[in-house]
C-alpha cells in the first residue's frame, strides 16, 4: 500500500461529544440481548478497546468496502494458530486478490491492530461495533475528512471460533 501522510487535528470537541453520548446510551433501558451490536465510535485518535480475545483458530467472512485503500469483495477466511491459513474469495474482486495477493486478507486481530493504528495516528475517523461475545462486526476507517475515496468499511459476518 503506499505512504499516506496523515494530518493532525485536535480530537478534543469530538471526544467530549462521544464520551457525552455514550454517557447517555447507557442511561437506555434495553437488555444487551435486544440492543444489538455495541457501537464504540472512536474519531481523532481516542483509544478503547473490546475485551475480547482473539482465538487462535476460526472462520469469518469478510466484506471489505471502500475506497481506494481498501481491498474490495467478500472473503471466506480460516484462521488456525493465529494466522490465515485459508482465505476464499466469494465474488470476483475477491477471488482476483486472493489469486494475486494471498497474504493480504487478515485476520479479525489484523483488522484490530489497523484500527487502533488509525486511532494512534489521528485518522478523521475510526469507530467499530461489536457483537454482544466482544467481536467485531463493523470497522469503518476513514482518514482524511475531506478526501474522497480514502475509506475503508470492514464487515464480519458468520464468526466462529475453531474448538480444537
Amino acid at each position: 500500500m503506499p505512504a499516506v501522510r496523515i494530518r493532525s487535528r485536535s480530537g478534543l470537541p469530538a471526544a467530549l461529544i462521544g464520551v457525552s453520548m455514550c454517557a447517555l446510551a447507557a442511561c437506555g433501558t434495553q437488555s444487551s440481548a435486544s440492543a444489538g451490536p455495541a457501537v464504540e465510535s472512536r474519531a481523532k485518535g481516542t483509544q478503547a478497546r473490546s475485551a475480547w480475545e482473539e482465538p487462535s483458530s476460526y472462520t469469518y467472512t469478510l466484506t471489505s468496502s471502500g475506497g481506494e485503500r481498501a481491498f474490495l469483495g467478500t472473503f471466506r477466511v480460516t484462521v488456525r494458530n493465529g494466522s490465515v491459513a485459508e482465505a476464499v474469495g466469494l465474488d470476483e474482486s475477491a477471488k482476483g486478490i486472493v489469486k494475486r495477493w494471498p497474504g493480504e486478507v487478515p485476520t479479525i486481530g489484523r483488522l484490530l491492530e489497523d484500527l487502533e493504528q488509525a486511532r494512534h495516528d489521528k485518522t478523521y475517523r475510526a469507530e467499530a461495533e461489536y457483537a454482544a461475545d466482544g467481536h467485531p462486526v463493523r470497522i469503518s476507517l476513514d482518514w482524511e475528512e475531506n478526501a474522497i475515496d480514502d475509506e475503508a468499511v470492514y464487515t464480519i459476518r458468520a464468526y466462529e471460533p475453531i474448538s480444537r
